[in-house]
């Protein structure tokens, strides 16, 4: 059973939930853990008001009991505090306006009038969506298009990073650049300049992968290679623009004895050289001086650290907002601006490494079996002795 999980909520409706299928039983979720990923979403440079509103904790609704998974689908609920001021705009229920007075009927109006959006911001999902869904109001665009939906998939992947360190597998991210600039004292310059000036920043961000079983994915079938898999993850978050792999685009400029990455044994048993990346879950005699391919060849880890670069584009919600139109009057007018971040890259940085968590935890399942923990954790023994071995 692969992990499957699926989202609903949106950005100033009541809650988040999700429901995750395909966790065995018998794991023990670390709750400080989750909800510290969570709270390392909200953080970073750059992040704005909303983040000083929301405080996000999972509340475990089913598949856990006394905080051990059962083996059955995990349903899981982050509140929106921002909600409480929301109540009329973004009410689920139809409002009777009847049982209201005319002063009382306009207030409600003005309320929802105010919320609504028909100036499509450029670089977001506002205007094809409204077309698509033949949405008059783009806030139904806005509210579930919204960056705050990673909010789950960090929730579902902080379970699966938990998961994933009861076999040392551990992941982590750096940022590598922002608007351009890569020293923090840079970075630091340019955010403040960019907020000043009502503009937005992206960057760039590296995940990286310890401890990694030789083996996960496939090469026998295009959809179980686990490269393939792991950018279509990354690809759906929302600003990912770009997505590299090892070496990455670096690649196409070099023959190829600069690129591979040799095999070498060690025959004399000698101590390992220090530049074999981390490798652990292989043969100890078998190493490698580089890692170029970034931990994956055909469509499977090989043993080195799995290493994932991301470029995101600018944050489209600006202060200097750009030309538009108005999908009412069909005006030209400036896009809509809506409370927003100057800058989320460390902010994607958790996001990313935990949705890499959720495909890479499936491919582990994938080739370990998934239904409980004591059974997963002796065919990972197994396997780890034969790999020592082979």
């Amino acid at each position: 059973m692969p992990i499957r999980f699926l989202t609903s909520g949106e950005s100033h409706g009541k809650c988040l939930n999700a429901i995750i299928e395909g966790i065995g039983a018998g794991y023990f979720l670390d709750l400080n853990f989750i909800n510290n990923e969570l709270a390392k979403r909200q953080q970073g440079k750059g992040r704005g008001g909303r983040m000083k509103i929301e405080t996000d904790t999972i509340e475990l609704k089913s598949g856990v009991r006394f905080q051990k998974t059962t083996g059955a689908p995990i349903c899981i609920e982050i509140k929106n505090k921002d909600f409480e001021n929301w109540k009329i705009p973004m009410s689920p229920e139809a409002i009777n306006f009847a049982v209201f007075d005319e002063t009382a009927k306009r207030e409600i109006e003005e309320k929802i009038n105010e919320k609504s959006i028909t100036r499509p911001r450029p670089g977001h999902a506002d205007l094809s969506g409204a077309i698509k869904y033949h949405h008059k109001d783009m806030r139904d665009v806005l509210e579930r298009s919204s960056a705050r939906e990673t909010a789950t998939r960090v929730a579902v992947g902080a379970i699966c990073q938990d998961i994933l360190r009861n076999f040392n597998i551990t992941g982590e991210f750096k940022t590598l650049s922002v608007g351009g600039k890569t020293t923090e004292d840079e970075i630091d310059k340019i955010i403040e300049e960019a907020k000043k000036e009502g503009e937005s920043l992206g960057g760039e961000l590296e995940i990286q992968f310890k401890n990694l079983p030789v083996g996960l994915g496939s090469f026998v079938h295009w959809d179980r290679r686990l490269d393939g898999r792991l950018a279509g993850a990354m690809m759906s978050i929302p600003a990912v623009k770009a997505v590299e792999i090892g070496m990455g685009k670096g690649v196409s400029g070099l023959c190829g004895s600069r690129v591979h990455d040799e095999i070498f044994i060690n025959t004399a048993n000698t101590d390992m050289p220090d530049n074999t990346n981390g490798a652990s879950f292989v043969n100890p005699t078998i190493y490698r001086k580089t890692n170029n391919a970034g931990g994956i060849e055909g469509g499977m880890t090989n043993g080195e650290n799995v290493i994932v670069r991301l470029s995101m584009k600018p944050i489209p919600t600006m202060r200097k907002p750009l030309n538009s139109i108005n999908i009412k009057t069909k005006a030209a007018e400036q896009a809509h601006f809506e409370r927003a971040d100057t800058c989320a890259v460390e902010a994607l940085g958790t996001v990313a490494l935990n949705m890499a968590s959720i495909i890479i935890l499936d491919a582990f399942f994938e080739k370990f079996g998934p239904d409980n923990f004591d059974e997963t954790m002796k065919n990972f023994k197994n396997y780890e002795e034969y790999t020592r071995k082979f």
